[in-house]
């Protein structure tokens, strides 16, 4: 064939999409989990996991806590403990969760609460931020005055007292905790309910970005911020 004949080629255009060949086309990162998330692989890239409390602020409506489940579960995260309750605003709820992920998985955690719809706003607390939490003991009643001594060495209260067994009240953090269920160990410990840790921000800072507290005694209503 000539070169003439080569640039009088009629046959038809070819059709099809215009764009990148497909192996030059991007290809998203990263595995799938079990329920088919793919996971972000910088989350799964070599990072030490540290302990972070994150609050949220959120719509008290029924079904908010499940969804906040939900996602954790489904995003496989180390969630420690969780405790929820009601704020200054009417209609609001405060959910504050302990984790403990490395700083990939802590951004993720933020990221993805943002997303839900109850969810007003999220932020994870600086370290001074006040903390506490409530644990019950209930132990051996064999030797009360001893159970009593140690309650108050830890400044706890006893709730209930009987000829079997004795109920003390301890509050304080998460160190102070610790030590005071090794200490009650040597009665010999029957059950124990502890709440997980409760937080607020140290100061006049607010507790979450956004967060405008209640300026009298009276819970205030909500202003709904949701974009």
């Amino acid at each position: 064939m000539s070169s003439e004949d080569a640039d009088s080629d009629d046959s038809p255009p070819k059709h099809g999409l215009k764009g990148p060949a497909p192996e030059e086309r991007p290809h998203p990162d990263g595995r799938r989990n079990s329920q088919g998330i793919r996971i972000d692989p910088e989350v799964e890239a070599e990072h030490d996991p540290r302990r972070a409390v994150i609050s949220a602020l959120v719509e008290n409506e029924p079904g908010v806590l499940s969804r906040i489940a939900g996602l954790v579960s489904r995003r496989q995260f180390n969630i420690e403990s969780l405790t929820v309750g009601p704020t200054t605003v009417d209609g609001h709820a405060r959910i504050t969760m302990v984790v403990e992920e490395p700083d990939p998985g802590i951004d993720q955690i933020k990221k993805q609460l943002s997303k839900l719809k109850p969810v007003i706003n999220a932020g994870e607390l600086d370290d001074d931020a006040v903390r506490t939490e409530l644990v019950l003991l209930k132990v051996e009643g064999d030797e009360p005055d001893k159970v009593h001594a140690v309650t108050e060495m830890y400044e706890g209260k006893t709730l209930d007292a009987g000829p079997r067994t004795i109920t003390v009240q301890l509050t304080g953090d998460e160190q102070k905790i610790d030590d005071a269920i090794d200490a009650f160990r040597q009665f010999g410990i029957i059950e124990i309910a502890r709440t997980g840790q409760t937080a607020l921000a140290r100061g006049d800072q607010a507790t979450v970005p956004g967060e405008k507290p209640a300026t009298s005694g009276e819970p205030t209503k909500p202003t709904h911020t949701h974009k």
